[in-house]
């Protein structure tokens, strides 16, 4: 999993802290010794966003249907009473 920094560790070492990323691969940042985030060089985390997104093929040839994903959000509106024109 690549190598662990305290937190403290990787904002005073950041170029070390970022270098030992792209040489080494992730590195886990701990906070109060609990696993908080990971420093991942960004050829890596461009291909697990592709690999996160269902392409055309995928969504068409899957079993359920998976719009939820393909929706936008429905937002909640608030009607207001129309002004009264005299």
């Amino acid at each position: 999993m690549g190598n662990v920094w305290q937190v403290q560790d990787a904002k005073a070492r950041f170029s070390e802290f970022l270098e030992t990323s792209v040489a080494e691969g992730p590195q886990v940042v701990t906070k109060r010794g609990v696993p908080t985030a990971v420093l991942v060089p960004i050829d890596q985390w461009r291909r697990l966003s592709r690999a996160s997104k269902p392409d055309l093929k995928t969504l068409l040839l899957a079993p359920e249907p998976r719009t939820e994903e393909l929706a936008l959000p429905r937002r909640d509106f608030r009607y207001r009473e129309a002004p009264r024109l005299e």
